[in-house]
C-alpha cells in the first residue's frame, strides 16, 4: 500500500483554509448585492412616487394617469427583477458580479484542496465526515456554478455559499481528520460509486433547501401585498415569484431524488458485498431510506394531491433537514457498521 504523503495533505488542509476565506468574500459580496439592490429599488420607486404626484398636480387626473404608465414602464427597464424564466438582463449588478468571479477563484483554490487530498492519500477524498465536508462543499459551489451558466440565480449566493462556508468550518473545526488510508470495509470500487452520487444529490438538495426558503420569503410578502400591507425585505425583488421559485425547485428535487434512489440502491448492494446482506436496519440505512421516504412524499404530493405553495416548500425544507441529521446527528452519535466519520 502507497505510503501517505503527509506534507500534501498539510498543503491541502490550507488550500481548503483559502478557499473558505474566498468564500467568506463572495458570501459578503452577494449579501452586499442584497443590500443594495433593495436600496436601489426603493430609491427609484420613490423618485417615481415623486415625479407621479407632481405630474398629478400640474396636469390632473389624466395626465397622472399617463405618467402613471410611463412611470411604470420606467421602472421596468430601470429596476432589475428576476422574471420567471430566471434569465439575464441588461442591468449591472457589480456586487453580484464580484460573488460569482470570487466563487470560481475559491472553487478552483477548493478544487486543489480536494484534489491535492486524494493524491495524498492515493484514493478518492471522501472516505470521512471531513472530506466529505469538503468534498459536498466542493460539489455544491461547482453545481452553483453551473446552474449560473443557464439561469440568473445570482440571489441564491449569499444562502448557496453561506452553507458552503459552513460546510468548510464544519470540516475544519468539527471533524478534523489527518490524511490516512481507508479501513478495510470502504476499499471498495462500491465507494467511488456510492458516495460520489450521494455527494452530487446532496448537493442539489442543498440548493433546493435555499429555494424553498426564499419560496417561503416570498410567499409572505405576496400576501402582504395583496392584503395592501407595507412591504418587507426589499431585496425580494430580485427573486423570482414564490410560483416560480416552487417549480424549479420541484424539477431540481426531482433530478435529486433519482440520484438519491440510486444512492439507496448502490447502498444496499454494497452491504450484501461487505456484510453478506442487503438490508440489516443500521442506523445510516435507515435515515437514508427516511430520507428517500420524504423526497417521495414530496414528489407524490405535489404532483397528485395538490400540495403547492407553502406546503411543498415546508416538506422540501424537512427532507433537507433530514440530510443533515443523516450526516451529522446519526454519524457522530450513533453507532454501527457506518461509522467511518473518522472522528477520534
Amino acid at each position: 500500500m502507497p505510503s501517505i504523503d503527509e506534507t500534501l495533505g498539510q498543503y491541502s488542509e490550507l488550500f481548503i483554509l483559502l478557499a473558505a476565506m474566498a468564500y467568506t468574500v463572495a458570501f459578503i459580496a452577494f449579501c452586499w448585492d442584497l443590500a443594495t439592490s433593495s436600496k436601489t429599488i426603493r430609491s427609484v420607486e420613490s423618485r417615481l412616487a415623486r415625479e407621479q404626484s407632481e405630474q398629478k398636480v400640474l396636469a390632473g387626473a389624466g395626465g397622472g394617469a399617463a405618467a402613471g404608465s410611463a412611470g411604470n414602464a420606467g421602472a421596468d427597464t430601470s429596476v432589475e427583477t428576476a422574471d420567471e424564466a430566471m434569465v439575464y438582463t441588461k442591468e449591472r449588478r457589480v456586487a453580484a458580479r464580484i460573488g460569482v468571479a470570487i466563487t470560481i477563484v475559491a472553487a478552483l483554490v477548493h478544487a486543489a484542496g480536494v484534489i491535492s487530498r486524494a493524491i495524498a492519500a492515493h484514493r478518492v477524498p471522501w472516505g470521512n465526515m471531513y472530506e466529505f465536508c469538503t468534498t459536498g462543499g466542493l460539489v455544491v459551489a461547482v453545481v452553483f456554478l453551473l446552474v449560473l451558466t443557464r439561469k440568473d440565480v445570482r440571489f441564491l449566493g449569499s444562502f448557496v455559499i453561506g452553507l458552503v462556508v459552513i460546510m468548510l468550518c464544519a470540516a475544519a473545526i468539527g471533524f478534523p481528520t489527518p490524511v490516512a488510508h481507508l479501513v478495510p470495509a470502504l476499499q471498495s470500487y462500491w465507494l467511488i460509486i456510492h458516495v460520489s452520487i450521494a455527494v452530487i444529490a446532496s448537493a442539489l438538495f442543498t440548493l433546493t433547501f435555499a429555494m424553498s426558503v426564499l419560496q417561503l420569503l416570498q410567499a409572505n410578502r405576496e400576501a402582504r401585498a395583496r392584503a395592501g400591507q407595507p412591504e418587507r425585505m426589499g431585496f425580494l425583488r430580485l427573486v423570482p415569484s414564490a410560483l416560480s421559485l416552487e417549480n424549479f425547485a420541484y424539477r431540481v428535487n426531482a433530478i435529486a431524488f433519482v440520484l438519491w434512489t440510486f444512492t439507496l440502491m448502490a447502498g444496499a448492494i454494497w452491504a450484501e458485498k461487505a456484510w453478506g446482506r442487503y438490508w440489516g436496519w443500521d442506523t445510516k440505512e435507515v435515515w437514508t431510506f427516511v430520507i428517500w421516504v420524504v423526497y417521495a412524499g414530496y414528489l407524490h404530493a405535489r404532483a397528485t394531491r395538490g400540495w403547492t405553495g407553502t406546503r411543498a416548500a415546508w416538506l422540501s425544507i424537512v427532507g433537507y433537514l433530514c440530510v443533515v441529521f443523516n450526516f451529522t446527528i446519526v454519524n457522530v452519535f450513533f453507532s454501527g457498521l457506518h461509522s467511518y466519520s473518522g472522528i477520534q
